[in-house]
């Protein structure tokens, strides 16, 4: 057996690489055919809104397992990873505002809401986002290198607990504060919306939302192929004995800055790539993806689904943003309700979150067994 198929067996069993291997015909195969090649009229055809739902569920649970990754298996806690999805988000927005053209209310080359503040030319910022391939390094670098910065001055000074979860909360906060602001060209309170093209297609057209929702499904099944390999590596088990035990392991000889600092920003990296994936499937982007009860849930699928497990940051992102498309529909009134009920229920009662509940039971039916 040579060394690639010896990792391929370690990121999963047969059973693991099936179940992976049944997701991906799911995302790949039946659900374009069910859009697009099956008649509205049949019972199998799957809607547009559907496929749109899906690929934003999908976009959250990308960035659950960048959560994971470092509540999880780190023992870091962030309050502030909403930024990082909105920074990909805007980067992506860039671009997509900029392939509007004059299709725009004012018939002008430059976005409604600059016309409307009557500026007379692009900011710094605006520079070369009319190109694709600009947009998608803003998208890796922009979280990035706010990542590595803030990372690289607060795990220095050794800040970590609930005193690192403020500060990463203050941080998206005043982000937030900063983006509703006009003059930062950034669309204000709206925001950007109303978007056109992406890389020439129309992006409101069925096969452009499907080959969206596609490439979705791909970067989350990437994420979390790429999430277990770090997992089960030795810079895993580092990253897990950090969480467990820090003084041990800088007595041990370990730098554990810079590995806090290398998955903290590769965190922020994959927040960004979905914030990327979520904005031309969701049609808008403005300053409340950043606001820190954004952040705060998504600490709250990771606890529902179960931390330390991957898949469970994949559930319960789809669990608990199925529930809240059912209730802002259904009673919006009572949505934050359930969610905090959700969240007490899951503290005291399956303190390892759904993944974790059939071990638990398991666990309990032997001691009584035993007794």
């Amino acid at each position: 057996m040579g060394p690639l198929a010896t990792t391929v067996t370690r990121l999963y069993g047969t059973r693991g690489w099936v179940t992976l291997g049944v997701c991906a015909f799911l995302l790949f195969v039946l659900v374009p055919l069910g859009n697009l090649a099956i008649p509205e009229g049949s019972i199998f055809h799957i809607s547009t809104y559907w496929v749109t739902l899906i690929g934003k569920i999908m976009c959250y649970a990308i960035v659950a397992l960048a959560m994971d990754l470092i509540w999880g298996y780190c023992g870091i806690l962030s309050l502030g990873h909403g930024l990082f999805f909105a920074l990909g988000g805007y980067a992506m927005g860039m671009y997509l505002m900029r392939q509007i053209g004059r299709e725009g209310q004012y018939k002008m080359d430059m976005p409604d809401f600059m016309v409307f503040l009557d500026w007379k030319e692009f900011p710094w910022q605006w520079w070369n986002s009319d190109q694709f391939w600009w947009a998608m390094l803003l998208v890796v670098a922009v979280p990035a290198l706010l990542a590595f910065v803030f990372g690289f001055f607060a795990f220095r000074s050794r800040i970590k607990g609930v005193y690192f979860s403020i500060i990463t909360q203050a941080l998206t906060y005043a982000a937030m504060l900063l983006f509703f602001r006009n003059e930062t060209g950034f669309g204000g309170n709206n925001g950007f919306t109303d978007f056109k093209r992406i890389l020439g297609f129309a992006i409101t057209t069925a096969e452009t939302r499907v080959a969206l929702f596609a490439i979705t499904g791909a970067a989350l099944l990437g994420t979390l192929l790429l999430a277990r390999y770090i997992v089960i590596s030795k810079l895993g088990r580092i990253l897990a004995a950090i969480r467990d035990a820090e003084s041990r392991v800088m007595f041990c000889g370990y730098n554990t800055v810079n590995y806090k600092l290398f998955i903290w920003t590769l965190s922020a990296v994959i927040c960004g790539i979905a914030g990327a994936l979520y904005v031309p499937q969701v049609g808008i982007i403005n300053p409340g993806e950043m606001s820190p009860a954004n952040s705060i849930e998504i600490a709250i699928w990771v606890a529902v689904g179960g931390r330390g497990t991957l898949v469970g940051a994949i559930v319960g992102a789809g669990a608990v943003n199925g529930a809240k498309s059912f209730f802002t529909q259904a009673a919006p009134e009572y949505w934050l309700y359930v969610l905090g009920l959700l969240f007490i229920v899951v503290t005291l009662f399956m303190p390892r979150g759904i993944v974790g509940l059939y071990g638990q039971l398991r666990e309990k039916w032997s001691r009584r067994a035993a007794a």
